[in-house]
């Protein structure tokens, strides 16, 4: 092979050189989930007509084999489960439904792990992502200081500008009652996104700056999750800290770190009356009856039980997925009861293990198993040079499967999306070919 052809073939076997600002543009259209889910379409449509044009030829060229491997295992073992499950679901039509649109992560997955096949991608996708994080924490940052996101309201103002209202109804802005940031009032996940996406701000600061720049970027972050008032978030985020934190700075160091921000936490709700109400809330868990951990868990307790209800019902292939709202007043253990939060029924089981179990039953569970230990298997028999590449995607998947915690719904076009996300930027940058 003569220099010529060894130059014109670099791009080809470096993957598409437009995935990475593909991805990019994903992530950074969140705020807006119309255009986000908009681009995700757009670039699963451009990516398999990309390969059939080339009669899928060239394929080694944009992924090494196993990563072609472990990215499908890893979308199917999240679909799967949702076709079997719409055999006999409440709801049959949605569940095919979601089922069927739901086939579109599939080919947008081989562009993400495409996208980190080779340094260049990784260095702008991984990068890209911790100056996304980066903005949103500084925006949030703001946001808490004066009481306007700025983002926020520059997208609000496009919005009005568009099509006369804004993103959020007045009734939604006026209640809420924690920091939204840039994703507004209306879509109040800005400390479940930032804590799954914070290892990759926090691995590039680590990196460029060491310990002092992983301490400020974990600070930063850290201020925002606290206000954010997601408490599933700070579970997320602490694990984030201790993966990242452990080999940079030292167990003594990063024990020291969990003390200052326990202290942090503590001036914070003196400070802010709505820090203060989450961790008063928090505090009925020590209490003996069911209602104060009910009201610890935000009605979590009732919402599970319902969910173990389900999973007794239907221990095959669950109710369906998506189909837990359907299913609940029939297995809602406190009927006619008003729930901790508000009318109407529970929309999903907020636990990966029980929704998972209650939508696509003891199936969809062997499936997800069997995805987590073919990840797992891949990390395990990898080089260091490749887990090392991996770390941050690994660290963001990894807290956000995190079994022991509350979720938002991993079958939902929104946490769902980001989950797939993260599963194609593991395999795909653990498995190139370099």
């Amino acid at each position: 092979m003569n220099p010529a052809d060894a130059t014109s073939a670099g791009p080809r076997v470096r993957g598409w050189r437009w995935a990475p600002a593909w991805i990019l543009a994903y992530v950074a259209l969140w705020p807006a989930p119309g255009y986000a889910e908009g681009v995700l379409v757009l670039g699963a449509l451009v990516a398999i007509v990309h390969l059939a044009l080339s009669r899928f030829r060239g394929g080694e060229q944009l992924l090494s084999n196993p990563a072609w491997a472990l990215t499908s295992v890893l979308f199917f073992a999240y679909w799967t489960p949702e076709l079997v499950s719409a055999i006999d679901a409440i709801d049959p039509a949605r569940a095919l439904r979601e089922a069927a649109v739901d086939l579109r992560y599939l080919p947008f997955l081989w562009l993400v792990a495409s996208a980190v096949a080779d340094p260049r991608g990784r260095r702008i996708t991984f990068g890209g992502l911790a100056i996304i994080v980066g903005i949103w924490t500084l925006d949030a940052l703001v946001q808490a200081a004066t009481g306007t996101s700025p983002l926020f309201s520059g997208i609000d103002g496009i919005k009005i500008a568009i099509s006369g209202h804004g993103m959020c109804t007045p009734q939604e802005v006026a209640g809420v009652d924690r920091l939204s940031g840039v994703l507004g009032p209306c879509n109040l996940k800005l400390g479940p996104v930032l804590a799954s996406l914070s290892p990759f701000l926090l691995f590039a600061c680590g990196r460029r700056m060491g310990t002092v720049g992983w301490l400020l970027a974990a600070a930063a972050v850290g201020v925002v999750m606290v206000l954010a008032g997601s408490r599933a978030s700070w579970i997320t985020y602490a694990l984030a800290l201790v993966l990242s934190g452990w080999r940079l700075v030292g167990w003594k160091k990063l024990i020291g770190v969990f003390a200052i921000g326990a202290i942090a936490v503590g001036t914070l709700s003196i400070t802010s009356p709505q820090v203060r109400e989450r961790i008063a809330r928090t505090a009925h868990a020590v209490s003996a009856d069911v209602e104060g951990v009910d009201s610890a868990l935000s009605g979590r307790a009732r919402i599970w039980s319902a969910a173990l209800c389900m999973v007794r019902e239907h221990p095959i292939n669950g109710v369906g997925a998506r189909g837990f709202r359907e299913a609940f007043p029939a297995c809602d253990p406190e009927p006619g009861a008003l729930a901790v939060w508000g009318t109407g029924p529970a929309l999903h089981a907020h636990q990966i293990v029980l929704e998972v179990l209650s939508e696509t039953g003891a199936f969809g569970m062997l499936m997800w198993l069997a995805g987590l230990a073919l990840a797992w298997r891949a990390w395990r028999f990898a080089d260091e040079q490749a887990r090392e590449r991996a770390r941050p995607a690994m660290w963001a998947l990894a807290v956000t499967l995190f079994p022991l915690n509350t979720h938002l719904a991993f079958y939902s076009t929104f946490w769902g999306g980001l989950t797939l996300l993260l599963a194609a930027l593991y395999a795909g940058s653990l498995l190139a070919r370099e």
